[in-house]
C-alpha cells in the first residue's frame, strides 16, 4: 500500500529561510516573509521533494498528511 500526500502546509514558524523553495519551487514559494503552498500544485508528482523540503526546514513548518491510495 502507498501512502499519498494529500495536503501541505506551512506553519507560522516560517523563518522564511528559502529552503523550501530552493528544494521544490513546483510545490513552495515565498511572495513575503512566510512560505506558501502553491495553490494547485501537483502534490503527487512532487512528493519526494515535498518529503525532503519538511525533513529539511530549519523549524519543521512544513507540515503534510499522507493517505493511502
Amino acid at each position: 500500500m502507498n501512502m499519498a500526500i494529500v495536503k501541505v502546509w506551512i506553519t507560522d514558524d516560517c523563518t522564511a529561510c528559502n529552503l523550501c523553495v530552493d528544494t521544490c519551487p513546483e510545490v513552495f514559494e515565498l511572495p513575503d516573509d512566510i512560505a506558501e503552498v502553491i495553490e494547485g500544485a501537483d502534490f503527487s508528482e512532487y512528493e519526494d521533494e515535498i518529503i525532503e523540503a519538511a525533513e529539511s526546514c530549519p523549524v519543521e513548518a512544513i507540515q503534510y498528511e499522507e493517505e493511502e491510495d
